[in-house]
C-alpha cells in the first residue's frame, strides 16, 4: 500500500514519526506553511521557516525515504498580524522554487477584512505563478466560512479546479463539492474528523477528488492517521483501487497541476549545510581512546 499523506506539518514531529510513517506505507507528504503556536514577530522569522520546509525538511524525510514538498503562504491567523503582513511581499521569491507545490495555507481563521485581504492576495499570487491553492477553512462556523471562502476564489483569477478547500466535514461537504473544488478532509484523534466518519462520507459522496491528511503538528495528532482510514475503507468494502485513488492518486493529480511534484526520492545526503540528524556516535561506533589519568 503507498500513501500519500497531503497535509501534515512534519517540522513538529520527530524522526520516529518519519520511520512509522514509512512502515505504515507513507512514501510522500507535503507540508502546508502554517502558524507556530508562539506568535511571529517579524516577516524574518517567516523566512528562516520557509527555508527549513524547502532545504531541512526535505533533507530529514529523505533520511527514510519520504519524498517532501511544500507549500508558502502567510497563514490566515498571523494574517491579522500588522507585523507579519509584509511577508506577503516576500512570497513571489520563494514561490518559484521547485519544491513549492502550492500556495497555502492560506483562508480563514476568524474570517476577518484583514484575513479577506490576505487570501485575496495569495489567490492572486497562485494564478501568476502558475501554482495551485490550499485552503483552510475555519475551525468554527465552518459552513459560513466555507460560503465566504467560495465567494473569493470565485472572484479571483484562480480556476475553482485549481483549489484545495481543507478541513472540510459532513456540514461543508456538499457544497465544496459542488463548487468544483477539491476536497480535503483532516482526520484527528479527538477533533476534526475521525476515520469511522471519513468512511462514512466516502461512501455517500465517493472518492473522486478526495484528499484525506493527518495535519499532523505539535497538538494532539496521530501521523498515521492516513493508513488507519485506508485500513477502515478496505474493511468496510472499499477495493484496493478506492483506497490508491485517495490516498495516492488524488494528491498525486492535486499537487501535480504545480508541474513541480517529483516522487523520486533523492539519494539520502550526510549532511545538510553541514548538519546531521545524528546527535552524538552510534552504539557500535568505537569510542574515544581512554586517556590514563596521569595525561588528563
Amino acid at each position: 500500500m503507498r500513501l500519500f499523506d497531503p497535509h501534515i506539518h512534519m517540522t513538529s514531529r520527530t524522526t520516529d514519526d518519519y520511520q512509522a510513517m514509512y512502515t505504515a506505507g507513507v512514501r510522500a507528504v507535503v507540508e502546508p506553511a502554517f502558524w507556530l503556536g508562539q506568535p511571529r514577530t517579524s516577516p524574518a522569522s517567516f523566512l528562516d521557516y520557509f527555508d527549513a520546509l524547502l532545504g531541512w525538511e526535505p533533507f530529514r524525510a529523505a533520511q527514510y525515504g519520504i519524498a517532501h514538498h511544500c507549500t508558502l503562504a502567510l497563514n490566515p491567523k498571523e494574517a491579522n498580524d500588522p507585523r507579519c503582513v509584509p511577508v506577503l511581499d516576500e512570497l513571489p521569491r520563494y514561490l518559484v522554487k521547485d519544491n513549492v507545490v502550492a500556495v497555502g495555507e492560506i483562508g480563514y481563521d476568524s474570517m476577518t477584512p484583514a484575513e479577506d485581504n490576505a487570501l485575496a492576495a495569495q489567490l492572486q499570487l497562485a494564478a501568476d505563478h502558475g501554482l495551485p491553492a490550499l485552503v483552510h477553512t475555519p475551525h468554527r462556523d465552518k459552513l459560513a466560512g466555507l460560503r465566504r471562502t467560495l465567494d473569493v476564489v470565485r472572484e479571483s483569477a484562480l480556476p475553482m479546479d485549481r483549489v484545495l478547500i481543507d478541513h472540510l466535514n459532513e456540514t461543508t461537504v456538499k457544497e465544496a463539492k459542488d463548487s468544483g473544488c477539491w476536497l480535503g478532509f483532516s482526520v484527528y484523534p479527538d477533533t476534526k474528523m475521525d476515520e469511522d466518519r471519513m468512511v462514512a462520507i466516502l461512501q455517500e459522496h465517493g472518492p473522486e477528488r478526495v484528499l484525506v491528511n493527518s495535519a499532523a503538528d505539535w497538538g494532539k495528532s496521530d501521523p498515521l492517521k492516513t493508513r488507519k482510514v485506508a485500513d477502515l475503507m478496505l474493511a468496510e468494502g472499499f477495493t484496493d483501487d478506492d483506497v490508491d485513488l485517495v490516498l495516492w492518486r488524488n494528491p498525486v493529480a492535486f499537487y501535480g497541476l504545480s508541474g513541480r511534484l517529483a516522487l523520486d526520492v533523492p539519494a539520502p545526503l550526510d549532511t545538510h549545510e553541514g548538519n546531521s540528524i545524528q546527535r552524538g556516535a552510534p552504539k557500535d561506533a568505537p569510542g574515544p581512546a581512554a586517556v590514563p589519568a596521569a595525561e588528563a
